[in-house]
């Protein structure tokens, strides 16, 4: 499998007042074409891993390599980040204007993401008129608009109620395997072990702080996976015995 990113060596740890609290120790491991899910113990630094590789936070040694040096990268928050004086449409559009783009052109392309999220009726509504499910059909679209080779997502399903959230796994797997966006690597940290193992190819589970890499589980299971299935139990399980270890 040709990487698309290279995670290499990262160590992080974070200095306040006086105090070291190390965070990651040594991460290293490839994600290529593939839909990757980070598991481990609270607090273990999964999410820092993730805005390294965003370029929001510096590790302190260690590399990110990306195989293609200009891809963009999406990023989807675990809490829908939208500006609350701006329609949804202009949110999605936003990222758009502010990389140069006319704002008739980002308006026509936020307008096709918002209509893949089904949410073409509500361009001109505002945040505080939206559902939470809705407004992080807004999230994920906004972060499609920019046309990323890598989505990263952040426990994107964690603050929904269980009926939206599993809509929108269902779509957003589905938006990948149909290839209907750019995207080609999807990067999802999350708690839910159910989750993780429903829609990801491969699992990384991470210990506790200081994070190192427990184990790397493949989920050769095909899609639609039944979640009562024995495979999806034995993979379970086994998720379990290293998060619990």
């Amino acid at each position: 499998m040709q990487p698309i990113i290279s995670i290499r060596n990262v160590v992080k740890t974070f200095k306040e007042g006086g105090k070291a609290l190390p965070v990651l120790e040594g991460i290293t491991f490839d994600i290529g074409e593939e839909f990757v899910a980070i598991l481990g113990p609270s607090g273990c630094g999964k999410t820092t891993l993730l805005r390294i590789i965003a370029g929001l936070e510096k590790a302190d040694s260690g590399e990110i390599v990306f195989t293609h040096k200009d891809a963009q990268i999406g990023f989807v928050f675990q809490s829908p980040t939208l500006l609350p004086w701006m329609t949804v449409l202009e949110n999605v559009a936003l990222p758009l204007r502010v990389r140069g783009m006319s704002w008739k052109e980002a308006e026509e392309k936020a307008r096709k993401y918002l209509s893949l999220v089904g949410l073409q009726s509500f361009e001109n509504f505002y945040p505080r008129e939206l559902s939470g499910g809705m407004k992080q059909r807004v999230n994920i679209a906004r972060a499609l608009a920019i046309e990323p080779l890598i989505l990263l997502m952040d426990e994107p399903f964690s603050q929904l109620d269980p009926l939206t959230a599993e809509s929108l796994r269902s779509e957003v797997l589905d938006m990948w395997q149909w290839g209907v966006t750019s995207v080609r690597t999807i990067v999802m940290v999350t708690h839910n072990v159910d989750e993780a193992i429903f829609m990801a190819d491969r699992l990384v589970i991470f210990t506790a702080r200081p994070a190192k890499v427990a184990a790397i589980i493949p989920v050769e299971i095909p899609r639609p996976r039944d979640r009562r299935s024995p495979e999806f139990q034995k993979i379970e399980d086994k998720v379990y015995e290293y998060i619990s270890a």
